[in-house]
C-alpha cells in the first residue's frame, strides 16, 4: 500500500487520483469510439462525460456519508462532512451518475438506451482501474485469511499487519472481464438497452460475490447478513431486470407486424 505516488514540492499526487483518472479517460475514449460505431456524435459523448463525472462524485459521496455515518460523521458539522477528502461508494456515484444522465438525455432528446449501451462497457473498464486505486489506498480491505495470495498491509493499517482477501484485485480482474465481454456483446446486441441492461444483471451478481469477501465494513444490514453493497446490489438487480424487460417489450413494439 502506497498511496502517494509521488510528490511536486508540497503537492502530494495519490495513486487513488491516478487510477481513477486513468479509469476515466480511458472510459471515455472506449465509449466515443463505441459510439461512433452507431452514428452518435463523440461529442456528445464528451459533453455527457462531464454531467456523469458529476453526478458520480455527488452520488458516491453521499451514499458513503449514509452507510458510515454512524462511523465517521454523526455530530460533525456539515462543513467538515463536506469537504472531507476521503470516502467514495460506488453504487453511489453509479446511482448518481445514471439518475444524471437520463436527465440531461432526456432534455436534449437524445437517444437514451443507445447511448447507455454505449457506456455501459466503459463503466466496467473506469471501474477496474478504481479497484487498483483503493488497493494503494487500502481501502475497500478484504476480510482476514491464511491463503497463499492474501496481502499483507503496512503496520498502522486497520487490518493491522494480518493477511487478508486482496478484494481489490479479485474485483478489478472481474471488471476487466467484464468490459471485455460487454465490448464482445456490443456489436451482437438485438436491441437498444440490452448491454446497458446486461451491466447491471451481471455486476450486481459479480458485486454481491466479492463483497463476500469484504472486511471493512462494521455493520451488516437486512438480518444482520448482507454487506451495504449487497444490499444495494438487490436493488441494482432488479433494476437490470426492469431495464431489460421494458426495453425488449420496446423493441418488439417497434417491429412491423406480419
Amino acid at each position: 500500500m502506497h498511496p502517494i505516488a509521488f510528490k511536486i514540492g508540497s503537492l502530494e499526487v495519490h495513486w487513488y487520483g491516478i487510477f481513477v483518472a486513468t479509469g476515466f479517460l480511458a472510459g471515455l475514449w472506449t465509449a466515443r469510439r463505441r459510439a461512433e460505431q452507431r452514428g452518435i456524435s463523440s461529442d456528445t459523448i464528451v459533453d455527457l462525460s462531464f454531467w456523469i463525472l458529476v453526478g458520480a462524485l455527488v452520488g458516491a459521496r453521499t451514499l458513503y456519508v449514509i452507510t458510515f455515518w454512524n462511523e465517521e460523521f454523526a455530530g460533525k458539522p456539515l462543513l467538515d462532512i463536506l469537504l472531507q477528502r476521503s470516502g467514495l461508494v460506488f453504487y453511489g456515484g453509479l446511482i448518481g451518475a445514471v439518475t444524471l444522465a437520463i436527465i440531461i438525455l432526456w432534455r436534449k432528446k437524445l437517444p437514451l438506451w443507445k447511448i447507455g449501451d454505449a457506456m455501459a462497457p466503459s463503466i466496467a473498464l473506469g471501474h477496474a482501474f478504481g479497484r487498483l486505486g483503493c488497493l494503494m489506498t487500502g481501502c475497500c480491505f478484504g476480510r482476514e485469511c491464511a491463503l497463499p495470495w492474501a496481502i499483507h498491509f503496512p503496520e498502522g493499517h486497520a487490518t493491522q499487519g494480518v493477511g487478508v482477501h486482496p478484494v481489490q484485485l479479485y474485483e478489478s480482474v472481474l471488471n476487466f472481464a467484464l468490459y471485455a465481454g460487454l465490448e464482445w456483446f456490443y456489436r451482437r446486441k438485438k436491441f437498444d438497452g440490452q448491454v446497458f441492461a446486461c451491466y447491471l444483471l451481471i455486476y450486481a451478481v459479480l458485486r454481491a460475490v466479492t463483497e463476500y469477501f469484504r472486511g471493512d465494513y462494521a455493520v451488516r444490514l437486512l438480518l444482520g447478513v448482507l454487506t451495504p453493497g449487497q444490499s444495494v446490489s438487490i436493488l441494482i438487480l432488479a433494476a437490470g431486470v426492469g431495464f431489460y424487460w421494458y426495453c425488449s417489450r420496446l423493441a418488439a413494439g417497434a417491429k412491423p407486424r406480419r
